[in-house]
């Protein structure tokens, strides 16, 4: 939260919660770009169960009051969308959802759409790489030090422990001089850790064991990283911190829009495949993070100042 001393902060921000950290982190992500461009006071309100959502709306009312008057309303998730309508209705302000919504697009006043979900931009929608995050890039980098992040089980790319196993092998081997560490997912297999060779320069810290701080600490840190290309969040978080993006090879399905978004990248340079890497030894570089929230943030004020 941050406030103009002395002053009432020019733009209250309600973010609507599903809890899931994928979309908190999309919200939080937006909510704190718009604080780097004016000053902000943001609130978070949990999504309502549709049932109540639903009364909320007709009803006109919804828990929580006594919070400020919203300028804003984020919310990322399919069951933050029924709240968002609701809030709006009850206590004014503008809806920005951050996804493609289950509901029309037209019900909410600004919709902001990964590129893979297949949307065309218009006056009220903005198609962005990838989802949003809370990554910013880091001055200096560690360039002695790696990140390995796994994903798992997904509709779009077909899981392969022991693919994946040789290829975090390889890694270790052709880079005797790094220090890595290697996290996992909620989607990575139970067993896939008890398989892992042991090694000095690895350390293992499982996704339970990390705050939600833990990864930004950690993409801030480290010069490379090598992500699972069904982790497409990951991928677009490393992207924006500005390091050196390898990406493991597994299949992908080829009706999803997420493995085709990753073979766009991999068409356009911004990260580089593991069968390359081998036969190069070397990541492409990545000269120009992505700031994708900054610039959804910059398209938001904009908007609302035509409004005014």
């Amino acid at each position: 939260m941050s406030e103009a001393a002395g002053k009432r902060p020019p733009l209250f921000v309600w973010v609507v919660s599903d809890g899931k950290p994928g979309h908190v982190n999309q919200s939080r992500g937006l909510a704190e770009a718009l604080a780097r461009a004016v000053p902000v006071e943001t609130h978070t309100l949990r999504a309502l169960p549709a049932w109540r959502a639903w009364l909320a709306l007709l009803l006109k009312r919804l828990p929580g009051d006594t919070l400020p008057r919203p300028d804003l309303i984020i919310g990322a998730g399919h069951s933050t969308h029924l709240t968002l309508l609701a809030a709006r209705r009850a206590r004014g302000g503008r809806s920005v959802v951050l996804m493609k919504p289950s509901l029309p697009r037209r019900c909410f006043d600004l919709c902001i759409v990964p590129e893979h979900d297949g949307i065309a931009e218009d006056a009220r929608t903005l198609v962005t790489a990838g989802a949003l995050n809370r990554i910013q890039p880091a001055a200096a980098r560690d360039a002695g030090h790696g990140l390995i992040l796994l994903g798992g089980i997904s509709p779009h790319f077909e899981w392969d422990s022991d693919a994946i196993q040789v290829q975090i092998k390889g890694i270790l081997a052709r880079t005797p001089d790094m220090e890595w560490t290697l996290t996992t997912s909620r989607r990575t297999p139970a067993d896939f850790l008890a398989q892992l060779p042991s090694s000095p320069k690895l350390t293992v810290i499982p996704h339970t064991a990390t705050s939600p701080d833990w990864l930004p600490e950690q993409l801030a840190r480290c010069g490379t990283v090598w992500v699972t290309p069904d982790s497409a969040s990951m991928v677009f978080e490393a992207l924006t911190a500005g390091a050196a993006v390898g990406v493991f090879d597994l299949p992908a399905n080829p009706k999803s829009r997420v493995g085709q978004a990753i073979a766009q990248l991999a068409d356009a340079q911004r990260i580089t495949r593991f069968v390359h890497w081998c036969t190069h030894g070397k990541l492409h570089p990545n000269p120009h993070p992505l700031a994708e929230a900054d610039r959804c943030a910059a398209w938001i004020l904009d908007w609302l100042k035509k409004k005014t």
